[in-house]
């Protein structure tokens, strides 16, 4: 079968010098069936939204019921989509052939599985002899290796080193009448995390996977139309009503004849787990999950902190953003005054997404700025969500000494980070997290705070809402839902 995909722009094939505070991120996918609208500019807005999800490469795929038009490129969404290439997506001159696609799904990367280089960027594409389809994928497959190989021996061919194109020629060599019945057999094959949405020439498919490690949210379009996202925000962006969040071992098809929900038999509330991460960290605090605001949860989270860990302070300052909502809430708790003590530059990104060590540690520099006049001769409670190798906490709190803070006390709104996450978050390897190799004591004493304290995992999932069994809380305790390889090598698939 002849391929009737085109692109519609040849992508920069060079690195992007974006470089982007906590653990390194993932990735956000959206997607719109919404016949007769703007389905690739309504696919932007949401993936702008959640550019917290991703920030070393964006891309959009569309449908027009005949034939599939991507573009993708490295680098921020904003960098990557221009209007003209937004009109020509959406059926303007030398663009979709002038008729307006009906469908769009849209990719925000981190990589996780594979280099950041151009043929890893996402959404990709796969086609058999009978069909092709565009995936965008949030997860990690921790069986990848084995799925391209057995592939391989089939005669499946590859052109880049993500476990998102072993998924998506997975699903599209898989038996089955119609799409949820082959991503069924994909879901009874593969094991880790894959939240994605799919594109075909004649329906959107949306899915979580059995365990249910990330979220996926539906939303109603004003026009009539559906859109799935990573986040609620991301629903919001795109003018959308919330519906409900998508479960795990869920398959929507979404298409002319409305939706067609399909739930895995693999899928059960026994089985869910959905990552605690999300709620101290990933998702932006307006977003909703579980039908909870987390910048409630959040609130709560240093509520809790401040019972648990209290300090003889003066004042309390967050590591913006991410910790803000954490650091007001034990502020609050605590019955101190809330100051922003550390100012971010709004042009430097996360540090946890930092691809290079050595990026990382540069970034604090031009991220925060202190604030003297404040911080002078002050006992000073600094609120962060997390240590992960401990590399821009110790920077941070000589930061605050240099603006004349008298003391520096380092509370975390979530428990020590002792362990990898192999479903979609590269936190690095164990003997890369501080807290897997130092005592308390021996961290407190390398980021040169005059005290450390964290949230247990108790007080966590109290502020969150969610009992333990339904929760992935596995690099705090080391306990997987699944299987896990003993070292996932986030360039396995490129080496082979």
């Amino acid at each position: 079968m002849r391929s009737k995909i085109r692109l519609i722009h040849r992508p920069d094939a060079a690195m992007s010098s974006y470089q982007p505070h906590g653990p390194r991120e993932e990735c956000g996918v959206v997607g719109v069936w919404a016949p007769g609208d703007q389905v690739a500019r309504l696919a932007f807005l949401g993936l702008h939204a959640l550019q917290h999800r991703g920030q070393e490469s964006a891309g959009i795929a569309v449908s027009d019921g005949a034939r599939l038009v991507l573009h993708k490129r490295l680098g921020l969404v904003g960098g990557v989509f221009d209007p003209e290439t937004i009109a020509r997506l959406d059926g303007g001159e030398d663009g979709a052939g002038g008729v307006r696609p009906r469908a769009a799904i849209g990719h925000a990367r981190y990589s996780t599985t594979g280099s950041n280089t151009l043929p890893n960027v996402q959404p990709v594409y796969a086609r058999t002899e009978r069909d092709e389809l565009m995936l965008g994928h949030n997860g990690n497959l921790t069986n990848a290796r084995w799925l391209r190989d057995e592939l391989t021996e089939q005669g499946v061919e590859f052109v880049s080193a993500s476990d998102t194109e072993v998924l998506a020629k997975l699903i599209a060599h898989a038996p089955g009448r119609t799409w949820a019945q082959r991503v069924e057999h994909a879901f009874h094959r593969a094991t880790g995390a894959f939240t994605f949405t799919m594109l075909t020439a004649d329906a959107l498919v949306a899915a979580r996977d059995p365990i249910g490690f990330r979220p996926l949210t539906l939303g109603r379009l004003p026009t009539g139309g559906w859109a799935v996202a990573s986040e609620t925000a991301a629903l919001d962006a795109m003018g959308a009503r919330h519906v409900r969040d998508i479960e795990p071992g869920e398959v929507l098809t979404i298409g002319d004849a409305g939706v067609d929900s399909h739930r895995s038999p693999r899928a059960s509330a026994d089985r869910e787990r959905l990552c605690v991460f999300e709620h101290v960290y990933l998702a932006r605090p307006d977003s909703v999950i579980d039908g909870r605001l987390l910048y409630e949860a959040r609130l709560e989270m240093g509520r809790a902190l401040a019972r648990e860990q209290p300090a003889e302070a003066d004042l309390v300052i967050a590591v913006p953003d991410s910790a803000v909502p954490a650091a007001i809430g034990y502020a609050e708790q605590a019955g101190l005054p809330y100051r922003e003590g550390l100012i971010k530059s709004r042009y430097v990104g996360r540090t946890f997404i930092q691809p290079a060590q050595s990026g990382r540690e540069a970034a604090v520099q031009l991220k925060f700025n202190p604030l003297p006049e404040l911080l002078a001769g002050k006992r000073v409670v600094v609120v962060d969500d997390s240590i992960v190798r401990g590399t821009t906490t110790g920077p941070i709190v000589a930061m605050l000494r240099r603006a004349g803070a008298a003391e520096v006390h380092v509370r975390i709104h979530s428990p020590q980070m002792r362990y990898p996450c192999y479903m979609g978050v590269d936190t690095g390897r164990r003997d890369e997290l501080i807290a897997a190799t130092h005592t308390l004591e021996e961290v407190r004493v390398a980021i040169g705070a005059d005290s450390l304290g964290y949230l247990s995992a108790e007080g966590l999932l109290a502020a969150v809402g969610r009992p333990a069994g339904r929760t992935c809380t596995a690099c705090f305790d080391g306990i997987y839902p699944t299987d896990v390889p003993l070292e996932l090598d986030k360039l396995a698939l490129e080496r082979r």
